[in-house]
């Protein structure tokens, strides 16, 4: 937490500095990176000890990992429909990669790598060509009528079909900025309400009271970010899969 010289270091937190020491300054391996690859070792951590003990009554971790493999199918098979079952691996593997991100950022001293939009934006940049890649494998040329759709008139066609590319390009902003913006926004506030109680709490009897204002804030800022966490991922993984949707059945 930065105040120094009087101000707020709000965005400080976001600097990217190499992890691992040496090692990381030679391989350009920063704290965000050994945040992706705790948040991927945990998921796959979380499934395989859910998964291990295969009992009829299932226990904490093992209805954990049930209620989550559940939750993303019927998200997949309710947005694309029974094709979605083909996209389950990798909506979960969405999903539960950016919650983790999402969670582990919001403990002191971890590092949100979803508040960087270089992260945000190349996952939003596979969804963008694994959902043209499906479309294009499914419907073949077909799938460019998905930009001229039926029954408009040609003279029209000219005004619409710039509309429609743009309207499908700005996928790619819609996911990578909502996610990064949500992310970012929480810290920042956090780290501003926290640098208060610091400074407020060193200004004598006359900050105490504003200081523990500012603590109440915190706390429930942090309970909101949880919150935040979880719903952003979530909203990710549904567009996610009503792009499928729209690869699969064109409309």
């Amino acid at each position: 937490m930065a105040a120094g010289s009087g101000g707020i270091d709000a965005l400080g937190q976001f600097r990217l500095e190499p992890a691992l020491g040496p090692l990381g300054r030679d391989l350009y391996f920063t704290q965000a990176n050994l945040m992706m690859v705790i948040a991927g070792v945990l998921v796959l951590a979380l499934m395989w000890a859910g998964a291990r003990p295969r009992a009829m009554v299932p226990g904490r971790l093992q209805s954990a990992a049930e209620m989550a493999y559940e939750t993303v199918m019927s998200m997949c098979v309710d947005t694309i429909g029974p094709e979605g079952k083909a996209f389950f691996p990798f909506v979960f593997t969405l999903f539960f990669f950016i919650l983790f991100g999402n969670l582990l950022g919001v403990w002191t001293y971890d590092f949100t790598f979803t508040s960087h939009i270089a992260v945000t934006l190349a996952l939003s940049l596979l969804v963008f060509v694994v959902v043209t890649f499906v479309a294009l494998r499914t419907h073949g040329l077909h799938f460019f009528s998905y930009f001229m759709p039926a029954g408009v008139p040609i003279a029209l066609a000219p005004l619409l079909i710039p509309i429609e590319i743009l309207s499908y390009l700005s996928r790619i902003i819609s996911l990578s900025v909502r996610l990064f913006a949500n992310m970012m926004a929480g810290h920042v506030m956090l780290e501003v309400f926290g640098a208060f109680v610091i400074m407020l709490g060193g200004a004598g009897l006359l900050g105490i009271v504003p200081a523990a204002l500012s603590f109440s804030v915190n706390v429930a800022l942090i309970g909101f970010e949880l919150l935040v966490a979880v719903l952003q991922a979530y909203v990710f993984a549904v567009l996610t899969c009503i792009y499928l949707h729209d690869a699969v059945h064109l409309h």
